[in-house]
């Protein structure tokens, strides 16, 4: 073997090492840049600020996006700030338009009860009769607008706790049962009075209403509206079918949506929230909606609730 040959095999030795050490260098690199990225995303979802060192930034893999990232989480931090202002200026513009307007309400309510005390015409209780409904009305819309400000602004906060969910839909149909007698149709609830479930009274008792609400609008007189409960494996399912005129199945996916109001039904009272609150409600507690209907034959609506 001549020199030539020793010197390449030694040359080709030392690339061989320094590629090696250049790996190893690299590797080691990469191993504390996913440590720093972890770390990094860890004080950021958990609210600390994260911990940063301009020395070690400047030769290191992590030096190459660190410092964008700590840009990134001080932006995110800002539009956080921003937000939660915002939301906090909604709560207190709800609050006080809600505020604002109960006392003019209660007040008209009031001066109508006075004014039917009164000797009046005919037409003048005629007219009085309208005023009253309007009133009624106008206090529906507005409370049905605030809770879908309150929806929309994150301020409604789900609170599951264990209770009897018999009693929360006994609560439901006592309410709708004024509106049901007018029409003279026939309610009827199928559930275990000592049927449990963690889930939030307040806000289902009011997803429920709403979906009553809906089948009594939309039934004819001397109709039927059959509540049932049934557990299931995973979801616990509250039944609302009605013999009301049915649902096209080209708008089934549209009744959900915020305003959304059949074309047919422009006449009843309302703004098209209710069952969009319906659905809003249930996603928020981990649960949703369904509906299954036919022309003409009815509506089956079906809330779902978590069984854990």
């Amino acid at each position: 073997m001549d020199w030539i040959s020793v010197g390449s095999l030694i040359t080709a030795a030392g690339a061989a090492a320094a590629a090696a050490w250049r790996v190893r260098r690299l590797q080691k690199e990469v191993r504390q840049f996913e440590a720093k990225v972890e770390q990094a995303l860890d004080d950021m979802l958990s609210g600390r600020e994260t911990a940063g060192n301009e020395e070690e930034i400047k030769d290191t893999l992590w030096g190459k996006c660190g410092e964008k990232l700590g840009r990134a989480e001080q932006i995110w931090r800002r539009k956080e700030e921003e937000s939660l202002l915002e939301k906090k200026q909604m709560k207190e513009l709800i609050s006080d338009i809600s505020h604002q307007t109960k006392t003019p309400i209660a007040n008209i309510k009031l001066y109508l009860e006075f004014l039917s005390e009164e000797e009046l015409s005919e037409k003048g209780r005629g007219f009085l009769k309208n005023l009253e409904g309007q009133a009624d009305k106008l206090d529906f819309l507005l409370q049905g607008m605030v809770k879908l400000s309150r929806l929309e602004a994150g301020i409604i906060q789900i609170r599951s706790e264990p209770g009897n969910l018999y009693e929360t839909l006994t609560k439901s149909v006592t309410a709708i049962v004024p509106a049901a007698a007018a029409k003279r149709i026939i309610l009827s609830v199928d559930c275990e009075e000592t049927y449990s479930l963690r889930y939030d009274k307040k806000w289902t008792e009011e997803a429920v209403f709403n979906v009553l609400d809906n089948a009594v609008k939309y039934t004819e007189s001397y109709g039927k509206i059959h509540v049932k409960v049934i557990r299931q494996e995973i979801f616990t399912r509250i039944s609302i079918a009605d013999t009301g005129k049915g649902i096209p199945t080209e708008r089934q996916a549209e009744i959900f949506a915020r305003f959304y109001r059949e074309p047919e039904v422009h006449e009843e009272s309302g703004v098209g929230i209710g069952l969009y609150l319906t659905r809003k409600i249930l996603e928020l507690q981990g649960g949703y909606i369904e509906v299954r209907s036919r022309m003409g034959r009815g509506s089956e609506f079906c809330l779902y609730l978590p069984n854990g």
